[in-house]
């Protein structure tokens, strides 16, 4: 199976290491200062496209000026510094880049008490909306953050008898936004006088319910007086999603985005999940439909024992050298090492750990080099003519890859030729290189 051609594999690269290093800066706390509880040291500037540097170096000028009037000696120092080596990182760049600049710098409190320089700039994978400058304990990064954000939003309404669930899926992320439970009353079947009266109460109480469903509704598809999703799918296992579809409760600016109507057997998570199976026609361009398939046609490969799928760090390294590897399949969170031992003779032996464990104890061999796994490995496709694909654990299949095979595998161009018909290979080699 080959990956999807309408796959950027560069443009998610890049977006994996933006996610990354977000995730890194959200973790970076001002240096504690004596005189006050957290440092303000940390200095974010955003420059959007169009801004002149020269501009942002006299701004920084006139910031170094009045840090030098910071009483405090420590405050003072470390303020100075983060804005010269600001000024200093600016002046290294001729023009400002098409998406404009994101700088962040300042001193680091780690864990051992002691403190880093933390000095970053680079262009962003969307255009800077606006320029800021800030001088705080932590990195200001909600325009780093929206950024990352995919651009195509769908909204799920899963509607039955026992309550109504709203969710979106928004690129490879499937999100649950609100739930509420129901109590309806069932047909009555008695005759008399009381079978009129329970038909009413019936009728207003699922009058209600649809009118409770449609203004939550509004409430969290509708923003800035307009619909915030591209798309809305409706769901449910009853008539209820047609009835609010027709209904003059349903904002017509919602009505006016529903993509689908769909027949589920759940409610709950469980109708969120084959609604999004069911819609699949109408968002099948979204990374969260794509990752399902791909992962789905991976097990399915498993299940038939077509030998052509590997899962396992070393085994799936080995072969991806070999050149064997089609499509390689990479965890986006993998947090695994890759350890790299050198022999007195000079041979180099690999193993695998789990990130920030102690090293593996490899015969006395001297550890040379060890970093993340995935960081090599998103270099080291191109080498061997793999197509690579991140997935998340947002799916059920998703999950199931990260957790059971441990968030690495591949799809193979052929079967490997060492494995012959009558041995027991079932389309993965023998991996004991991993320790925890």
């Amino acid at each position: 199976m080959a990956a999807d051609d309408s796959y950027d594999t560069e443009r998610e690269v890049e977006l994996w290491k933006t996610r990354n290093l977000l995730k890194e800066l959200e973790a970076v706390q001002g240096h504690p200062i004596p005189a006050c509880s957290s440092g303000t040291t940390l200095v974010s500037v955003a420059m959007r496209p169009g801004k002149q540097i020269a501009q942002v170096i006299q701004q920084l000028t006139e910031e170094i000026g009045k840090a030098g009037n910071i009483k405090s000696r420590v405050t003072r120092h470390e303020t100075l510094t983060a804005l010269m080596s600001l000024q200093q990182r600016l002046r290294q760049y001729t023009h400002l880049p098409p998406n404009g600049l994101l700088l962040y710098c300042g001193y680091a409190a780690t864990g051992d008490g002691r403190q880093r320089l933390v000095n970053v700039s680079f262009s962003p994978p969307k255009p800077v909306a606006d320029s800021i400058y800030y001088c705080a304990s932590k990195f200001v990064l909600e325009p780093l953050a929206k950024m990352l954000e995919d651009d195509r939003r769908v909204g799920f309404i899963i509607m039955d008898g026992k309550g109504c669930l709203y969710g979106a899926v928004t690129g490879n992320s499937r999100t649950v936004l609100h739930s509420f439970s129901v109590s309806l009353p069932k047909k009555h079947r008695r005759g008399g006088q009381s079978s009129v009266r329970f038909a009413h109460l019936r009728e207003e109480k699922r009058h209600n319910y649809v009118r409770k469903v449609a203004e939550k509704a509004t409430q969290l598809f509708i923003s800035n007086n307009m619909s915030n999703v591209a798309g809305l799918v409706l769901a449910g296992s009853a008539d209820f999603k047609d009835v609010l579809l027709k209904s003059d409760l349903f904002d017509k600016r919602l009505a006016e985005k529903v993509l689908q109507t769909v027949d589920v057997a759940y409610g709950g998570e469980n109708g969120f999940d084959q609604a999004i199976t069911l819609s699949r026609p109408f968002i099948a361009d979204m990374k969260l439909v794509q990752e399902r398939d791909l992962i789905s046609g991976y097990f399915d490969n498993i299940a038939r024992d077509t030998g052509k799928v590997v899962y396992g760090y070393g085994d799936t390294v080995e072969l991806l050298r070999e050149g064997a590897v089609e499509t390689l399949i990479v965890w986006e969170n993998l947090e695994i090492d890759r350890c790299v031992f050198r022999s007195a003779e000079g041979a180099a032996v690999e193993r695998y750990v789990a990130a920030r464990a102690a090293p593996p104890d490899c015969d006395g061999l001297e550890l040379e080099s060890r970093g993340r796994l995935i960081e090599w490995l998103l270099e080291e496709h191109r080498k061997h003519g793999a197509s690579l694909r991140l997935v998340s654990d947002s799916t059920p299949e998703g999950t199931q890859f990260a957790q059971g095979l441990g968030g690495l595998g591949g799809m193979l161009r052929w079967k490997p030729t060492r494995y012959d018909a009558e041995s027991d290979y079932d389309g993965h080699c023998s991996d004991d290189s991993f320790d925890l």
